[in-house]
Parts: C-alpha cells; structure tokens; sequence
C-alpha cells in the first residue's frame, strides 16, 4: 500500500486527494476537452465527487495538484498499479485545467513523481500509458524522457470507442538522464 505523502516543488504542490479537493477540481474540471481522451467522464458535481472517491486504494495514491502561485488546485495525477512484489507502479489518470496547460505544471509533476518513485520507494519501473489518438499527452511523455514501448490494440472500451493503449516508461538506471531532463525543462527561462 502507498502511505500518503505531500510531495513540493517549486510551481506545484502534490497533495493526497481527498474530498477537501472537491470544489477545487470543479473550479477547473469540467471543460469535456479534459475528458474526450480518458477512460471517465466527468460533467458535474456528483460526477467529479464519484471520481474522487474512486481515486481511493490500496494499489493507488492520488493527489490534487495544487498550483504554489495562485494557491489554486491545478488538476490531479496519481499513483496507480502498484506493484511493490515487482517494483514498478504506473503514472496515470493525469489531467489539468486549460489554464494550467503548457505551463511548468505537468514536468514538475512528472519529476515529483518520477523523483519520490525511483529515489524513495525505490522502483525499477515507472510506466505511463495514454490513448494512441493523444498525441500531445505522447508528445509530452517523450519529452518527458520516457521511452515508448508499444500499443495495446483494442485494449480498452472507453466512453465513445475502443482505445488503442501506448505504454511508456522510465527505468531505474534511465532515472539519472531523464532527471536531469527535466531539471532543464524547469529552469527559469531568460
């Protein structure tokens, strides 16, 4: 089981996602763009307080990202599939609200996730996986440092269609390169 735990950087904040979080993650998680690529659907208070509440168990850890700036919730990401008997757990169910898109936000989660999995819970693996038709969540986890591995076809039935899956990940012995990656994408610009 993943304890609970606050992780901190510089633009964000990842804490344990809990009920508190509730008007915050409404506040920026209706937009239907956040939801057109994902495995949920979320339109409304009943529907964002369900979605927080199945973000609760044993094989997973969700957080609300909290933007430091504004104080403001950003959107969330979590642990999830965890697998301490082969020392590997998934980055997943990642999203944000528009304003907080192409900001610092996603990279610093990433490192925050990345940093604590490899260097505190001591991981062999961190993997992500997205739908084959995201190509900017893709975009992102390439530039990220993760390394495509293959699609799962038709491996989900998801509101709407039959999503091919791409998995990435990151290895423990890859972790020092992609660090440093993302240490660079996080340095002020100018």
């Amino acid at each position: 089981m993943l304890a609970p735990v606050i992780l901190e950087g510089q633009y964000v904040r990842l804490e344990p996602l809990t009920g508190a979080h509730l008007d915050g993650l409404c506040a920026v998680g209706f937009d239907p763009s956040l939801w057109a690529m994902t495995t949920v659907r979320v339109t409304n208070r009943d529907e964002m307080a369900a979605y927080i509440q199945a973000a609760q168990g044993p094989a997973q850890l969700a957080f609300a990202v909290i933007h430091k700036a504004s104080g403001r919730v950003a959107g969330c990401t979590r642990y999830m599939n965890y697998e301490p008997g082969h020392s590997r757990v998934e980055i997943g169910s990642t999203w944000y609200g528009l304003e907080f898109q192409r900001t610092p936000v996603n990279s610093e989660c990433k490192y925050l996730l990345f940093q604590y999995g490899f260097e505190t819970l001591g991981m062999n693996r961190v993997e992500l996986k997205t739908d084959l038709r995201n190509e900017r969540s893709q975009k992102a986890m390439l530039r990220a440092g993760a390394k495509e591995e293959g699609t799962l076809r038709r491996h989900m039935i998801v509101p709407g269609h039959v999503r091919d899956t791409v998995y990435f990940s990151v290895i423990a012995e890859e972790w020092p390169d992609v660090k440093r990656n993302l240490e660079q994408l996080l340095r002020p610009r100018g």
